[in-house]
């Protein structure tokens, strides 16, 4: 994973859309979304059947379990705007300035992936073992295709979250490359001399500073003051 900061360049960097809708990050939640759009989808629409043509009411086709369509319809639409809103975080991710925000949107995907995989796989689980259990009618049997994609997607819907989190682990692991505050004055090989003093132009100052002459640094002699003759 290339970048400077949690999978990222320098903040303010210019961001290209076919490269970003080319990251396998971006696959993987248009991809979830796509699931939780056929799962619930699939259990809104042809999930609720008749028992027969004498009774009008709507049961839900996993043994007659309500809970068991709600908790299906109820994780595809948390996935639905959870991918949304991560989706927008992607896009704007290279735009953070702050490491700390960063590190708090990679850990929030982590979690959140975590969590949407352990839900997914309790979907999977609670509508295979009802479907299991369902008897088999007329109502049964025209919505038993939509009952199965529900089940096959919510699998399917397990790897890609739990591609999400392992996505959002390394780019955790990655943390921040310290080079970006590096400045240019010290040299790249480690081996090279530290870089002397400035020095000047080489042309030395007509101006320079000269010391007056012994002779009139000496005070007078004293009024009335005479050297002893020896």
């Amino acid at each position: 994973m290339e970048g400077a900061s949690f999978g990222a360049g320098r903040a303010g960097g210019a961001i290209d859309p076919l490269d970003f809708l080319k990251q396998p990050q971006t696959i993987l939640r248009v991809t979830t979304w796509i699931f939780s759009i056929v799962v619930f989808g699939s259990i809104v629409n042809e999930c609720y059947v008749n028992k027969d043509s004498q009774d009008p009411e709507l049961h839900c086709i996993f043994n007659e379990n309500e809970s068991a369509c709600s908790y299906g319809i109820a994780v595809g639409i948390i996935a639905f705007f959870g991918c949304i809103f991560f989706f927008v975080v992607d896009l704007y991710f290279q735009q953070i300035s702050s490491v700390k925000d960063r590190k708090r949107a990679v850990l929030l995907d982590l979690g959140f992936s975590g969590f949407l995989s352990f839900l997914w796989f309790v979907a999977f689980c609670f509508l295979a073992n009802q479907w299991q259990r369902t008897t088999m009618s007329k109502g049964v049997l025209q919505g038993a295709d939509a009952a199965r994609a529900a089940i096959t997607f919510s699998f399917f819907s397990i790897i890609v979250w739990v591609a999400l989190a392992v996505k959002a682990l390394q780019r955790y692991r990655l943390g921040t490359d310290m080079s970006l505050f590096a400045t240019d004055q010290f040299a790249t090989d480690p081996n090279a001399a530290y870089p002397g003093y400035p020095t000047g132009s080489g042309i030395e100052s007509t101006e320079t500073y000269q010391s007056p002459p012994f002779t009139e640094t000496l005070e007078a002699n004293p009024k009335g003051y005479q050297v002893p003759a020896y």
